[in-house]
């Protein structure tokens, strides 16, 4: 762990340069807004270790599939969320040197993430070489009331000199992903224009033909007013820059505000692209500085106002859930069902920032209970206008009549992953999928999106359950061979426990949605039947047959299911055996050696139980949790949430509070050593289940919600609000009780504690903590 960062309930801080730690603080502090997002970069100069990254939603190039041994069925690309055009840059020289912190004697350095208000504030005093001291103050935000804009405010003052300052502030489309395969770049210029003021770069990914204009204008301000800058336009190739001196008094404040954007042919004719660059960049600038950074803050406190969770007596605690509810707002708006969630989101490119089953597994509880109801419906309406190509990727593994596959990576639909363990074997991705739209139906209560488009979703992947599993004579029973289950410590393993619970499940629901549609929406049912040629009594048959002769394997004897054939043959080392200094797993053993090992890279089994632990009593989920947790060493950042939700089900207090701590704080204190890469913006969505699900122990049943709370011990409260089907909750837990305001015109019916209890409206509830 590395905790250099202030612990403050609504900011990240940064107190002093932390040059080692820079690329992990690259990715802390970075901005976003659902369309375009930005890593903390300098704005100046920096020669130090960095990994520049500006990202434009939905803008990707398909990366040729690079490896040693190729096997049909190989995704030709692996899609890249392509690093696009630098637009917070600005050069500075003092005196003819650059201003480069790596080179400087670097003072009195800070570094706020402001999550209240949204924006990015950095303040520091440099030791240049030649002896000059500067004092630096940058502050930025990308808009989420104007979400192509980004805004610059930078300052600069003399305090030993008077002299000359050079300001070069750039837009340079010569960019290149740290990640390409083939340390190819990924972008062609097709125009450039650099005014003295302003300057815009039109650039055109290659083989996927986006275009992206980015512009830049500026405003200088001295002791407050406006100075007009006699500014040389500079262009060379990808690249604009517009460069000025001025004359500087010492103590004497230089201020550049710089407003740019990005414009995607994803949202604008390509021809009218800079055009409307050009008019998105003088409104930006139209409005000035202060005006949009009102606008800021009042669109977060709109924000925070839905989705906040307040923690009283552990700021740790608390700085860590808003950290991961601010980077979730910052990375999807629901706003374009074109788009999903990345595990990275736009803090960097590790995973090719494409979408993975992180997305229906961990993020749509979230946005559930925190969003209009048509943001999750978009998420799930981005997977079913993919049903054709996960259709077509299921063919081309051999699969037929229907059957569909859905990738473990995707942009457009088509499969983009390339390690064979994952594309080919992980396929419980599949009943993620479906359970996505049984979650959204229980909460939603929006059943009409079975025959709208839940149906043709389902029936594909019921038909690939159907032909994936195969008819075990020796056993008697279907078997599921050669898959992946959620720990990626296991490969190429024969019945893995999830993967088979969830392919049955998604069976068992296909069915009864399928009744369900035919009864409520007869005619719509025959429509599905015919368009889907829906051998009804046949499919049906064989799904029901494979649903009654499952195996699943299982100790008896320790009361277990196992995590597949054969797991009990390893050896049974616990996590807390292992040296520390052979941690993560990932970093410091061979694969050969982590694949014969007993250690667990995530919740697998603990995974289904945690998806449907109303089949199981409290005994069989302590069994198997006392098994799997010790042996489970959380390399995933999905891990830790599972085991909180699961533990403070169980009653462990302690056990739910130090996984609760791991997730909320995974990268704020780089826990698994690779937050450099980009912050887990998926698992992020596990933080706030946990404190939801697990102390606040919320469940839908039979159209209800139910409260189970506990509070730990080292919080005086702590209070979240969800949305359901048109209400507002608020619920706060204290040492005393729990206390559940409907703020809502409508009286609503829910469980507490296992009793029934009406909330009239604009009402409060207040509830003794029982045991259940």
């Amino acid at each position: 762990m590395k905790q250099y960062l202030t612990v403050d309930e609504w900011s990240i801080i940064e107190e002093g340069f932390h040059p080692k730690y820079n690329q992990i603080s690259e990715s802390v502090f970075s901005l976003g807004n659902g369309r375009m997002g930005q890593r903390a970069n300098f704005e100046e100069a920096f020669s130090g270790e960095t990994l520049q990254g500006n990202y434009v939603a939905g803008v990707y190039y398909p990366d040729k599939t690079r490896v040693g041994w190729w096997k049909n069925g190989y995704p030709e690309y692996f899609a890249k969320v392509l690093n696009a055009a630098n637009w917070i840059g600005i050069d500075v020289k003092v005196e003819g040197e650059t201003l480069d912190l790596h080179k400087c004697q670097v003072l009195d350095f800070r570094r706020e993430l402001n999550m209240r208000e949204g924006w990015l504030e950095r303040t520091y005093t440099a030791l240049l070489p030649t002896g000059q001291q500067v004092r630096v103050k940058s502050k930025r935000f990308t808009s989420i009331v104007d979400d192509e804009v980004g805004v610059i405010q930078y300052s600069i003052t003399p305090i030993n000199f008077s002299g000359t300052l050079t300001l070069t502030p750039y837009i340079d489309a010569d960019i290149k992903n740290a990640d390409s395969n083939y340390n190819e770049k990924f972008w062609n210029e097709v125009h450039q224009e650099a005014l003295a003021t302003e300057g815009y770069v039109v650039a055109e990914t290659k083989k996927t033909f986006f275009h992206v204009c980015t512009g830049q204008k500026i405003v200088v301000t001295q002791n407050g007013q406006p100075v007009e800058v006699k500014a040389k336009p500079t262009q060379k190739a990808k690249y604009i820059a517009s460069t000025f001196d001025l004359a500087v008094e010492q103590d004497q404040e230089t201020v550049l505000y710089k407003y740019a954007a990005n414009l995607s042919s994803q949202n604008h004719a390509k021809e009218d692209l800079l055009a409307n660059t050009k008019k998105v960049v003088a409104a930006a600038a139209q409005k000035g500085f202060e005006q949009m950074l009102q606008q800021q803050a009042q669109a977060w406190a709109a924000k925070w106002e839905e989705s906040d969770i307040v923690i009283e007596g552990d700021a740790a605690a608390q700085q860590g859930i808003r950290f991961n509810i601010f980077q979730l707002n910052q990375t999807y708006t629901g706003e374009d069902e074109r788009l999903n969630i990345g595990p990275k989101g736009f803090t960097g490119e590790k995973y090719g920032g494409t979408t993975y089953w992180d997305t229906e597994a961990y993020c749509l509880p979230f946005y559930l209970a925190t969003a209009d109801p048509q943001i999750p419906r978009n998420l799930l309406i981005y997977r079913y206008k993919h049903l054709q190509k996960a259709i077509e990727n299921a063919e081309k593994l051999g699969f037929t009549g229907g059957a569909a596959l859905y990738p473990m990576v995707t942009m457009n639909g088509e499969e983009c992953h390339n390690e064979w363990e994952i594309t080919f074997e992980e396929i419980h991705r599949n009943g993620a999928i479906a359970h996505a739209i049984h979650d959204y139906i229980r909460y939603t209560g929006d059943d009409s999106y079975l025959q709208e488009y839940g149906i043709e979703v389902l029936v594909g992947i019921s038909r690939f359950w159907a032909q994936r599993v195969n008819w075990s004579a020796a056993k008697n029973q279907y078997v599921m061979l050669g898959v992946t289950g959620p720990n990626e410590y296991e490969n190429n393993v024969n019945n893995n426990w999830y993967t088979s619970t969830i392919a049955t499940w998604t069976l068992e629901y296909t069915i009864k949605a399928l009744q369900h549609v035919q009864a409520n929406w007869p005619e719509r049912y025959q429509e599905l039947v015919q368009k889907l040629n829906l051998q009804v009594e046949k499919e049906t048959g064989q799904w029901q047959h494979v649903i009654d002769h499952m195996y699943y394997p299982e100790d008896k004897e320790l009361g277990i299911f196992l995590q597949q054939d054969g797991f009990l043959d390893k050896e049974q080392t616990l996590v807390k055996d292992l040296p520390e200094s052979e941690r993560p797993l990932n970093q410091k053993w061979s694969w050969d050696r982590i694949l014969r090992s007993v250690f667990i890279k995530q919740a697998d089994v603990l995974q289904g139980i945690y998806l449907f632990e109303d089949r199981y009593d409290l005994d069989t989920i302590r069994r198997n949790y006392d098994f799997y947790e010790p042996r489970t060493v959380h390399e995933s950042s999905l891990s830790p949430c599972v085991h909180s939700i699961l533990a403070a089900k169980l009653g462990d207090e302690e056990r739910a509070y130090e996984f609760y701590l791991r997730t909320a704080r995974l990268d704020l204190d780089d826990y698994n050593n690779d937050t450099e890469d980009g912050c887990h913006i998926t698992s992020m969505a596990g933080t706030w289940m946990s404190v939801v699900q697990g102390f606040g122990g919320m469940r839908v049943r039979d159209n209800q919600l139910h409260f189970n709370p506990f509070i730990p011990a080292g919080w005086s409260s702590y209070s979240f609000k969800i949305r359901f089907r048109g209400h507002l909750l608020n619920i706060k837990v204290t040492k005393e009780n729990v206390q559940i305001e409907n703020q809502h015109t409508n009286a609503i019916t829910l469980n507490v504690f296992g009793q029934p209890q009406t909330i009239e409206a604009n009402a409060k509830g207040e509830f003794a903590h029982q045991l259940v």
